[in-house]
């Protein structure tokens, strides 16, 4: 009847699962990156979780800027809004929206079809038969995965940020009346290298936290189709967090000096 009871037994599962998530992603390095490695599986998970993600991101990227261009539009007043409009689009786009938006969409996509690919190996015992066969789980598996997310993540988020700001400056010259010439001066004065480079950093983190969150919940679901079901709501849940928390700290640790 203790009321402090729920709350300890809450927060030991917690340690409980940072713990293993921990030792798997310590699993996931030391054996899935190192050689040897399963080439043909590389490229066909950087086609799965890269190109066939383009189109869902691109289009994201393009709303969110045309989106953000209308709001900063009707926020601002007309002597500004041609400088604040490309000024803070691009910027947006580049440091926060376009790989948080871009890590999510992912997350949701490929987080989930990762975490129920590998359910559905584990519950109908494929994994075991590699195993069996003398076949590093890890290495088929996981690194693949795991390489394939976190080098393809940043080449989409960095198209899906050209697109976003072009969603951007089509509202802003098409439906806002500003100058195109303008427009593209004023982006080009104020975006950094710095402001895409940052940006592209936090999506290779996320990247791994996608890969690493639908392997594991992927590799550690039981029970049937219930559990493999589990597994891809908790892949993508997890996931989901985990970036918004990460792209908290890198926001933190990149842009404050």
């Amino acid at each position: 009847m203790n009321p402090f009871q729920p709350i300890g037994r809450a927060v030991l599962a917690l340690l409980a699962e940072i713990g293993r998530v921990s030792l798997f992603l310590k699993d996931a390095i030391v054996q899935g990156l190192t050689p040897t490695f399963y080439g043909r599986q590389i490229l066909e998970q950087m086609w799965r979780i890269g190109y066939n993600s383009l189109p869902v991101v691109g289009l994201t990227a393009f709303f969110t800027g045309g989106a953000l261009a209308l709001q900063i539009y009707q926020g601002s007043t007309p002597g500004t809004a041609s400088t604040l409009v490309p000024n803070i689009v691009a910027l947006g786009i580049t440091r926060e929206l376009g790989p948080v938006l871009g890590g999510l969409m992912v997350a949701g996509r490929v987080g989930a079809s990762i975490a129920a690919e590998l359910g559905t190996m584990r519950v109908t015992e494929q994994i075991d038969a590699l195993v069996t066969l003398s076949t590093n789980a890890f290495k088929y598996l996981v690194g693949p995965r795991l390489i394939a997310a976190v080098v393809t993540l940043p080449i989409l988020v960095a198209i899906g940020d050209t697109i976003g700001i072009m969603g951007g400056y089509i509202v802003g010259t098409r439906s806002l009346g500003m100058n195109s010439y303008a427009y593209i001066k004023t982006t080009a004065d104020f975006l950094h290298l710095d402001d895409v480079t940052s940006g592209l950093i936090k999506t290779a983190v996320f990247g791994l936290i996608i890969a690493i969150m639908g392997c594991y919940h992927g590799f550690n679901s039981k029970g049937g189709a219930q559990g493999v079901g589990r597994a891809t709501t908790n892949a993508v849940v997890s996931a989901s967090i985990l970036i918004l928390a990460a792209n908290f700290a890198l926001t933190n640790l990149l842009f404050t000096e």
